[in-house]
């Protein structure tokens, strides 16, 4: 049956970020994450280059995502900006998820398409998983610590590959929330001639 423009504007016009601490216990299964991946690997992609990777942190896992983020912030913030809270929370994000699943881009080998065009392929992807979080009542949030940035050596990434963050889901219990955005007129301008 096709979508209806008013079911494909309610489910955009309902997407939001969702935060670890308002997550439940309730594992979301792989067969629901995987639907999500392949979601978003039905993102635009210019030349067909396909840029995104992920690595879903599942399990155990989070605990070591946790561990490294965590350690991260602490050894490379200066004493007087450290904060225990910011400490405990890059700790505790991965253990509050379902699932963590870091963001990645493999640059085109050849080129064929500028930088920020493979960019924002990947994004594309990420807004469609967000959107597929969201018809599947799962809460989504993507965050860019540099923790994970320079993560190149944690997650294993090979030439041309980089980190653009994390993507954590998990099951919540959040009403709907209203959106915030200015009307669109103030950001258009139609020209006729």
């Amino acid at each position: 049956m096709p979508i209806t423009a008013e079911q494909a504007s309610e489910l955009i016009r309902r997407r939001r970020a969702i935060f670890p601490n308002t997550y439940t216990d309730e594992p979301i299964p792989d067969s629901v994450i995987r639907e999500i991946l392949e979601n978003a690997n039905w993102a635009p992609t210019h030349k067909l280059t396909e840029p995104w990777r992920f690595k879903v942190f599942r399990g155990k896992a989070r605990e070591r995502l946790g561990r490294y983020l965590a350690g991260w912030y602490k050894a490379n913030t200066p004493a007087d900006k450290f904060l225990e809270r910011k400490y405990d929370k890059a700790l505790a994000n991965p253990q509050r998820s379902s699932c963590v699943i870091a963001i990645c881009m493999q640059r085109d080998p050849e080129e064929r398409v500028p930088e920020w065009e493979e960019l924002a392929a990947v994004a594309g992807a990420v807004q469609n998983m967000w959107l597929s979080c969201t018809a599947y009542g799962i809460g989504g949030y993507w965050s860019s610590p540099q923790s994970i940035l320079e993560a190149e050596e944690f997650l294993g990434l090979k030439a041309g590959e980089r980190c653009l963050g994390l993507f954590y889901m998990g099951y919540h219990d959040m009403p709907d929330l209203p959106g915030k955005r200015r009307p669109v007129e103030e950001k258009v301008e139609w020209i006729r001639e």
